[in-house]
C-alpha cells in the first residue's frame, strides 16, 4: 500500500475532536495499487474514544425503533432494550465464563436509517427510523476529510461477530446512489478482510483490519465483492487491543463532543463482549443528492425480515482461499513505501 495524502484543512480540528477524532494532520492514510477510490485509514480515533462508539453501539444502537435479527424471534419487551437485559450476566462473564448466551452476545446484526431488506436485496422510503445524529456526524467528517463533501449518512448496517463468525462474499450494491462512498468503521478483535473483483472470480488482496481502522470505497472500488473469512485475537497478546485496554477518559474542558463519555460501569459489560467479539458500522447514502425512490420500485408493509443475510452465508472455499490472496494478513503500514 502506497500513504494517501488527504487534505489538511478539509476537515477542522474542531469538528474532528467533537466525534473523537484526531487532527487531520495525524491521520495515516493508505491507497490499495490496483483498486482506485479504496482508502484504509489506520486508527485516526483520539484515545479514549473508541470505547464511546463501542458503547454506542452495543447500549444506543440496538433499542427500538431500530431493526435487528433478534426482532423475528424475542419478544419485544425483551428487543426493546438488549442492553439492560444483558448487562448484569455480561459483568458475571468477566469472573465466570460458563455462562449462557445474552441476548446482546445473539446480536448479529443493526439497521440504521433506511433499513435494509435482507429478503428483497433493497431499501424502501417508508422503511426508515431517524438516523442517529452522532454517528451521522461522524461518517460526514470521515467522508468530508476523503474529499466528499456532500455525503450523507441515509442507511447503516451493524455486524457483530464473535470469533466463530465471518462475513459472506457480497456487494453492496442495494443503494440507489454509487457515487458516495461506503464507509467501514471497526472496533473490538481483529479481521481477515478480503477485498475482490467485479466478479467472485477475481482473486482477492487480504488485509488485516484491526480497532479503531476505517476504510473508504469509493470510485471503482465502490461496486467490488468483498468478505471477511476469519475474526482473529489482535496481534497483541492481551484480552483487548491496547487502545480498548485503558479505561475510558472524560472530555477536555474545551470540548463539545456530541456522544457522553463511557462510564467505567457500562466500559465493563462493553469490555466483556469484545474479549470474543468484533464490531463493524458500514455507513452509506441510498439516495443521490435531489433523489428519491423511484415510483415503480414497490412498497413493503414489512416491519423487518431477516431472510438470508449476508452475515451468515456460507464462504465458498475456492471462492475465499487467503493463500490465493495478493497480500496476506498485512496490515497498511506494512507497505508504505
Amino acid at each position: 500500500m502506497k500513504c494517501a495524502q488527504l487534505t489538511v484543512g478539509a476537515l477542522s480540528n474542531q469538528d474532528a475532536g467533537r466525534v473523537g477524532l484526531q487532527p487531520l494532520e495525524l491521520w495515516k492514510a493508505y491507497h490499495l495499487e490496483g483498486y482506485p477510490g479504496f482508502l484504509f485509514i489506520t486508527n485516526p480515533f483520539l484515545p479514549g474514544w473508541q470505547h464511546r462508539w463501542v458503547r454506542q453501539c452495543l447500549k444506543l444502537y440496538p433499542r427500538k425503533p431500530n431493526v435487528c435479527n433478534l426482532d423475528l424471534h424475542v419478544s419485544p419487551e425483551q428487543t426493546a432494550d438488549l442492553w439492560s437485559v444483558s448487562e448484569k450476566q455480561l459483568r458475571k462473564k468477566m469472573t465466570q465464563k460458563r455462562q449462557a448466551k445474552t441476548l446482546l452476545e445473539k446480536l448479529r446484526w443493526v439497521t440504521l436509517g433506511f433499513h435494509y431488506n435482507w429478503e428483497t436485496k433493497k431499501y424502501y422510503k417508508e422503511r426508515f427510523t431517524p438516523f442517529p445524529a452522532d454517528l451521522a456526524e461522524l461518517s460526514r467528517c470521515v467522508a468530508f476529510a476523503c474529499g466528499f463533501s456532500n455525503f450523507r449518512a441515509e442507511a447503516g448496517i451493524l455486524n457483530y461477530y464473535h470469533m466463530d463468525s465471518s462475513l459472506g462474499i457480497h456487494v453492496d450494491e442495494a443503494e440507489l446512489d454509487h457515487q458516495s462512498p461506503l464507509l467501514s468503521f471497526s472496533f473490538g478483535q481483529s479481521s481477515i478482510f478480503l477485498l475482490g473483483g467485479q466478479s467472485r472470480e477475481v482473486a482477492p488482496t487480504a488485509m488485516m483490519m484491526n480497532s479503531g481502522d476505517i476504510m473508504v470505497m469509493s470510485g471503482a472500488s465502490r461496486l467490488l465483492y468483498h468478505a471477511v473469512p476469519r475474526i482473529l485475537r489482535h496481534p497483541g497478546g492481551g484480552l483487548l487491543p491496547p487502545e480498548l485496554s485503558d479505561p475510558p477518559c472524560a472530555d477536555k474542558p474545551d470540548m463539545n463532543p456530541l456522544t457522553e463519555p463511557c462510564s467505567p460501569q457500562d466500559w465493563q459489560v462493553c469490555a466483556a463482549y469484545l474479549n470474543d467479539s468484533r464490531i463493524n458500522m458500514t455507513v452509506r447514502q441510498v439516495l443521490e443528492e435531489g433523489g428519491s425512490f423511484p415510483k415503480d420500485m414497490g412498497t413493503t408493509t414489512d416491519h423487518m425480515t431477516t431472510g438470508g443475510s449476508y452475515h451468515s452465508e456460507e464462504i465458498s472455499e475456492a471462492e475465499l482461499q487467503i493463500k490465493q490472496a495478493k497480500t496476506t494478513s498485512k496490515t497498511p503500514q506494512d507497505e508504505d513505501d
